[in-house]
């Protein structure tokens, strides 16, 4: 039997025919899989301060383990105030959506923003301002889980003297100050507080200095706004065998230094803006979240509480979320 070979024109319409299967895709099946989500993330701070920088690690990490292969992430971390511009423009050059971690990086995102329209920008710990088509500012609203650590630390004193030290003195970190001193009071009107700013989130000797200057006044639980920082007001609490109401994460029965922690969810906000961009619902705009998004939003936890502890707060709690107990903004 004789074998038979093609003609050129059966040739031919096979290679149309093959063509045009593989501009549907019927035979590249893996052409129509979508690329990653390419994330920006700027972590001014170091992931591992046991803070704010750390919280928003720790968001990250989890919409990666959520999303698998479905994003691709670019992290720069421990970035100097006058380097946070070139660190943003480089993040988006390269990413679709681009995350500040922190207020201080708010004013570098909107200048950075406007150069790259078509760039998603999400800001963590943004406050209301200049609003642009492609940012997003999510407000933490620091100030009420700020009162309410105010409370928490009253009610575990046994001085009837408490402190705060923030960073950077801006309206935010203040508000936040200012409230944590309003919630002691709420609990015990004659109680001693003392508040003060270091000018810088992550200068460990200088927490160290204001904490112990606290002490010495009869302070012995303290709450803070800091970074790295917080290795100082650590230091001088041990030294002095005082307490530190923890900031931004529940870490309850990992260290005895800690007998409750206040929960920004800085973490919850990274993990939020990634979610909405993967999900096409992203929206620019600032929105608080606060107490009113739930107990992964913002929440105080006193480690062991006792019933009435834990209602006490609760009811705290309501009062803020119905404008019984108005607290500042931040």
């Amino acid at each position: 039997m004789k074998s038979r070979i093609p003609s050129r024109r059966t040739l031919a319409l096979s290679s149309i025919t093959a063509a045009l299967l593989l501009s549907a895709g019927v035979l590249a099946p893996l052409a129509q899989a979508a690329d990653p989500l390419a994330v920006g993330i700027l972590i001014p701070g170091s992931k591992s301060d046991k803070g704010w920088m750390e919280s928003g690690y720790d968001g990250l990490v989890a919409a990666q383990k959520a999303h698998g292969d479905k994003i691709k992430v670019q992290m720069i971390e421990n970035i100097n105030y006058a380097d946070m511009e070139q660190a943003l423009t480089n993040l988006a050059s390269k990413n679709k959506l681009v995350i500040g971690v922190g207020g201080q990086t708010q004013a570098a995102v909107m200048k950075i923003a406007k150069r790259f329209p078509n760039i998603k920008f999400s800001i963590v710990g943004g406050n209301k301002g200049e609003e642009l088509p492609n940012v997003a500012g999510y407000d933490v609203k620091q100030a009420e889980v700020a009162f309410l650590a105010g409370a928490a630390a009253a009610m575990l004193s046994k001085n009837g003297a408490v402190s705060y030290v923030g960073g950077m003195e801006i309206p935010s970190i203040v508000n936040a100050g200012k409230e944590f001193g309003n919630g002691a009071k709420f609990i015990n009107p004659k109680i001693k507080y003392f508040e003060n700013y270091t000018g810088d989130f992550d200068n460990v000797a200088k927490s160290k200095e204001a904490t112990l200057a606290a002490i010495a006044q009869g302070a012995d639980v303290h709450y803070h706004i800091l970074n790295l920082g917080l290795r100082g007001m650590e230091q001088a609490a041990k030294e002095k065998s005082t307490k530190v109401v923890g900031s931004y994460t529940n870490r309850c029965g990992t260290d005895a230094l800690y007998p409750a922690y206040s929960i920004t969810g800085v973490g919850y906000q990274v993990q939020y803006a990634i979610d909405e961009t993967v999900k096409g619902s992203w929206k620019a705009g600032y929105k608080p979240f606060g107490l009113a998004m739930g107990a992964q939003a913002s929440d105080m936890v006193v480690c062991g509480a006792s019933p009435e502890v834990t209602k006490k707060l609760e009811d705290i709690k309501k009062d803020i979320l119905s404008g019984k107990i108005k607290v500042l903004e931040g």
